[in-house]
């Protein structure tokens, strides 16, 4: 029996800020002990951001976990984590793999930032205290 290994594409919403679609490209191997951790994020808005969804997600430096999945029998698994950057009004939608392999882990990082959207701030905009 041949083992053939292929690149799947899943698309997430984000379930908090709604108007954020990301799409992750990994390997995933038929009858594979070990999935490859190697995946890739990328993300966009594809619909409206607005303060009230910014007002409710996790703006601590390690943000949320938005998804997971199990990618093999030894408990690896990658997971996709919505950062907060303030300074810069930016969304970061990094996943990740929770297993080292050689040496590090997997990950790769997708922004989206709020300019333009509902939820940007326009600091000339904000009275001064």
């Amino acid at each position: 029996m041949s083992l053939s290994k292929d690149i799947k594409i899943a698309s997430l919403d984000d379930p908090i800020v709604t108007g954020v679609t990301c799409h992750i490209a990994s390997i995933e191997a038929n009858l594979s002990l070990a999935d490859p951790s190697d995946s890739s994020i990328s993300c966009r808005q594809t619909g409206e951001i607005t303060p009230e969804m910014i007002a409710k997600i996790d703006k601590s430096k390690s943000g949320d976990v938005v998804f997971k999945q199990s990618k093999s029998i030894f408990f690896k698994s990658m997971k996709v984590r919505r950062i907060y950057d303030s300074e810069n009004q930016t969304l970061l939608y990094l996943s990740y793999s929770t297993k080292e392999t050689s040496g590090s882990f997997k990950h790769s990082l997708s922004t989206v930032p709020l300019w333009g959207t509902q939820a940007y701030r326009n600091e000339a905009t904000v009275p001064q205290s």
